[in-house]
Formats: C-alpha cells, structure tokens, sequence
C-alpha cells in the first residue's frame, strides 16, 4: 500500500505540472491584450507598455513561462492584475468559504441520494422508483443556474422563506450566522449532485442485491435493516466513492454559476471576475487548486476503496 501511494503521489505531481504548463500556455494564447482589459480602453501606448514590462508580458512566452514555475516553486502564485493583491491571499480569503459551500452540499447530497439510491433499488420497477428516477433524471437535465434562479424565485420571492442573495460575511462562522441567506447556494448545489449520486448508487444497489451472499445472510435470519446497511450499503459504495472523488471539476463549475447568481464571494466568482478581465495569474492560481483538488480526490478515491473492501489490495511493486 505505501509503494501505491508514493507512486500515485508522484503521478499526481506530474499531472498537475502538466495542468499548468498546458494552462498556462492556452492562456496566454487568448486573443486580445492584457493591459488593454486592465487598464481600460482608453489606455495610452505609453501605460499600455509600462503594465507589460512591470508584469514580464513583453518576454517572449518561455521565459514567462519559466518565471512562473519559479515562482509558483517557492509558492509564489503572483499578484492580480486588476485587484492588485497577491493570489493566494485572495484564495486565502475565498477557499474557507467555498470549502464550506462545496462540503455541506456534498454532505447533504450524499446523506439524501444514498438511501434514496437503495430504496429505489429494493422498490425497483415501482412506482416509488419510477418517480424519484423521473425526478432524478429531471434535475440531472436542468443546469445549475436554472435551479438556482427557481429556488430563488419559489423560496426568496414568493414565500420569503430564504434570502436570495448569499452571506455577506466574510469568516466562516458569520456566513454560519446567516442561515437564511447560505440555504439556497447550499441547496442547489446540493440538488446537482443529489441527481448524479442517487442514480448511481441504485445501479450498484441493484448489482449488490443480486449477489449470493445476500442470499446467505437473509437464510441466516438476519433482519433486512442490517442486511441493507452492513452489507448493501458497504459494497454499493464503491462506485459512488469513485464518482465523489472524480466529480470535483464539474462541482467547480457548477459553484461558478452558483456563486455567481447569489453573490456568493468564493473561488467561483473570484475565477469569472478574472476571467472577464483577463487576469492571468488569479485564472492559473485557481486552475492550479482545482487540478491539485482532482489529483487529491482521485488518490482519495482509492484509498476509501481499500478501506471500504477489504478484498482490495494495492501491490507495492
């Protein structure tokens, strides 16, 4: 187990200095001048030269490209253009917050899709199932924006139950304080996931009920809870695990659009402002975060498998 891992973390180093050359090179590809967005339309040929020399944007890419590896070696991720403050204490500021969001939405989409996932398994082919899997596929079809904005209009609007913007505090315990204005960002993304995990869950439930060992464990007398939960439940984990720890990109994107319609001052609106304004170092600072954040789900991923089937062995050579 320890050789896999140490080869697994190597791998995932690589990975993520792949990530960021690749990055790095498709940004600065990007049509269209940098100090142009920064500093405005209205930017004289002398400013517009002054930015690019202060930045290093006059050097040919390589050696920018250099540069930045340095820089990020000594964890250095840069300045932001347009907010000029450094990057990673912008994310310093950010990640807490989205760290929240993304974790109690994945909580709360696990603690619903995995016991609705194996009571559409055992009610498979009835009504129960049928409805949640229309309700279920019904979600999976609808963009996260579009919950959003009905959420917001059913819950803030109509009945005033939620705040349609998102906290406004800047720690995580006032943004705890608030639980009216965290519901709906919290609940849409919880919703998104809820759709994809509940469908795969079923599946596996439905391969593990049709195991032998059920079979014994039902002779022997043992109560349907316990077969469900010690042994439906553990084996029909597996897959979900794998799609928990790889469904981080798309989590991401779905908090960009989701902080962007509440306000909500994470990652995903800090990444949207810089990409409006073509602010480079913030842009491979995050893509920097959410490589690092896949490769660690992904190594995550295996180790949960080992832990959950004891049949798993992972050889060292």
């Amino acid at each position: 187990m320890t050789g896999y891992l140490a080869r697994r973390v190597g791998q995932a180093v690589v990975v993520v200095i792949g990530v960021m050359i690749v990055t790095f090179i498709l940004i600065h590809l990007e049509p269209g001048s940098v100090a142009r967005s920064i500093l405005g339309i209205r930017a004289t040929s002398d400013r517009i030269a002054i930015f690019n020399a202060t930045y290093g944007l006059n050097q040919p890419l390589y050696r920018q490209l250099i540069s930045y590896v340095e820089q990020v070696a000594h964890g250095n991720l840069g300045t932001s253009y347009y907010l000029q403050q450094p990057v990673s204490g912008l994310f310093a500021q950010r990640l807490p917050r989205d760290l929240l969001l993304l974790g109690a939405s994945t909580v709360l989409a696990l603690l619903l899709s995995l016991p609705m996932g194996i009571y559409q398994a055992v009610r498979r082919g009835g009504i129960a199932d049928n409805l949640l899997g229309a309700a279920s596929f019904t979600l999976y079809c609808m963009p996260a924006f579009w919950i959003a904005v009905m959420l917001v209009a059913l819950l803030a609007i109509q009945t005033h139950v939620f705040l349609p913007e998102a906290p406004s505090g800047t720690s995580v315990g006032s943004m705890l304080a608030q639980p009216r204005a965290l519901a709906l960002p919290v609940l849409t993304l919880t919703l998104v996931q809820v759709s994809g995990f509940s469908r795969y869950m079923r599946s596996a439930a439905i391969d593990v009920l049709a195991q032998d060992f059920l079979r014994v464990a039902r002779a022997k007398g043992l109560p349907e809870r316990l077969v469900l939960s010690r042994h439906v439940l553990r084996n029909a984990l597996l897959p979900v695990v794998t799609i928990v720890g790889l469904s981080l990109p798309g989590l991401v994107t779905g908090a960009i659009v989701v902080e962007e319609v509440f306000n909500y001052q994470g990652m995903g609106l800090l990444f949207f402002d810089a990409a409006t304004h073509h602010d480079f170092p913030v842009l491979l600072g995050s893509t920097l975060i959410v490589g690092v954040a896949t490769v660690a789900g992904s190594l995550l991923a295996d180790i949960a498998y080992a832990l959950l089937d004891p049949r798993i062995r992972y050889a060292s050579r």
